[in-house]
């Protein structure tokens, strides 16, 4: 048997032996624990740092969505701006025109920049300047309001121009500016004068008419009786006063018939017409006597067909000829008459001009033109172009008078156009 000592010896090395093991498992365990979680730490950042970008990418593709969306709606308010056939100015408080769309340059003349002061803008509109100022004074809304554009020096028509203007008001109320609409009215206003006109016309007919052909028997009761008289075996003085009679009741009667067949109401037969060849016969009635004063008529344009009565239209065209010719002739002018076809594609008209080489017409008497006996010569009825008047608007077209930039006098016919197809231009 061992001595006691060395069997405590013993026991005490085995149970440090058995302690040493056992914390040589806990460390191996230990160790592999932490080589596990090392091991692992890699897949874990790559999951996040994959998560991270996803989200990342899904934040940008949102953002460039939202952009895309805003770019669309951007480029949407721009094509409603610029597609509107009303003119739009949107004008801040400042004074000055932050948008201004294509119908508005149209009409108003002038291309700008933006941030330039309406003034500037509307400087050839002065009528729709001080409208504008209106609505900047009083902050309030203009509805319909409609302004003339006086184009005469531009050789066109007067325009009509509807303005509606709207204030611009922020969340708290304050004044931020207007919006001003502008809408082209002529073809409007130019309908309506043809409705009065043709209602004129018809009422002047009614209520002349009857007086005239009476005054006509009268007149032609005394020219009768003093044809009856026997000049020859009257004294002098005598023949000259029944001479006197007989020539002024003529004129009277002249006078008269031109009345009645103006007042007359006028029966067009519509038909579709070649123009080239009308108003070749047209001019016809004046060349020879143009050829006589030494100057010239030519016809040239477009070969356009319109609908209407041919007779009517022949002589309203030739009393435009005929009056070119003697007002040149009244002012030992040589005549140089030209006339020519164009096309209105958006009124679908055709347009033909006569222009002249005369004195022209003085703008204060430049509206009275069309007014039955009315007139600037020395001899003459005043019928002529309130006849030609006439003729125009029976066939639903328009008579308009401007002065051409060189000199003279320039009449612009509108006819409806029988089709919408015309052919090369053509000269006679």
């Amino acid at each position: 048997m061992l001595p006691a000592e060395l069997q405590s010896l013993v026991g005490l090395s085995v149970v440090v032996l058995s302690l040493l093991l056992i914390l040589g498992l806990t460390m191996r365990r230990f160790r592999k624990a932490v080589e596990e979680a090392r091991g692992s730490e890699p897949h874990e950042v790559a999951f996040m740092t994959a998560a991270m970008q996803d989200a990342v990418a899904r934040l940008k593709d949102k953002e460039q969505a939202q952009q895309a969306r805003a770019d669309a709606s951007e480029r949407l308010s721009a094509d409603i701006v610029s597609g509107l056939t009303s003119g739009l100015l949107v004008i801040s408080a400042d004074e000055t025109v932050s948008i201004i769309n294509p119908a508005a340059i149209r009409l108003l003349g002038d291309h700008v920049q933006p941030d330039t002061p309406f003034r500037d803008v509307v400087r050839k509109v002065p009528a729709l300047a001080l409208v504008i100022a209106e609505a900047f004074r009083d902050q309030q809304a203009v509805a319909r309001r409609v302004i003339e554009v006086d184009n005469v020096d531009l050789g066109s028509p007067t325009t009509h121009l509807g303005v509606t203007i709207s204030p611009i008001v922020g969340a708290t109320g304050e004044f931020r500016g207007i919006i001003c609409l502008l809408n082209d009215l002529s073809s409007v206003i130019q309908l309506e004068q043809q409705l009065r006109l043709k209602e004129s016309l018809a009422e002047v007919g009614q209520m002349t008419a009857g007086i005239a052909h009476e005054f006509r028997n009268s007149l032609a009761t005394i020219h009768g009786f003093a044809r009856l008289i026997d000049a020859d075996n009257l004294m002098e003085r005598d023949r000259t006063c029944v001479d006197g009679i007989r020539t002024e009741t003529s004129a009277l009667a002249e006078v008269l018939t031109n009345f009645l067949n103006f007042a007359r109401p006028t029966s067009v037969a519509f038909e579709e017409i070649d123009l080239l060849p009308l108003l070749n016969r047209a001019a016809d009635e004046v060349r020879e006597e143009v050829a006589r004063r030494g100057g010239e008529l030519t016809i040239a344009g477009l070969a356009l067909r319109v609908s209407g009565d041919e007779v009517l239209l022949r002589q309203a065209f030739g009393n435009l000829c005929r009056n070119a010719v003697e007002a040149c002739a009244g002012h030992d002018i040589v005549p140089r008459i030209q006339i020519d076809i164009h096309t209105d594609a958006g009124a679908r008209s055709a347009l033909i001009r006569v222009s002249d080489n005369g004195p022209g017409i003085e703008p204060a008497v430049r509206d009275r033109i069309f007014q039955p006996f009315f007139t600037t010569k020395g001899k003459g009825t005043g019928l002529g172009l309130a006849l030609v008047q006439k003729i125009v608007v029976s066939h639903n077209g328009r008579i308009t008078a401007a002065h051409p930039p060189t000199s003279g006098l320039q009449m612009t016919v509108a006819l409806p156009l029988a089709d919408f197809s015309y052919s090369p231009a053509r000269t006679l």
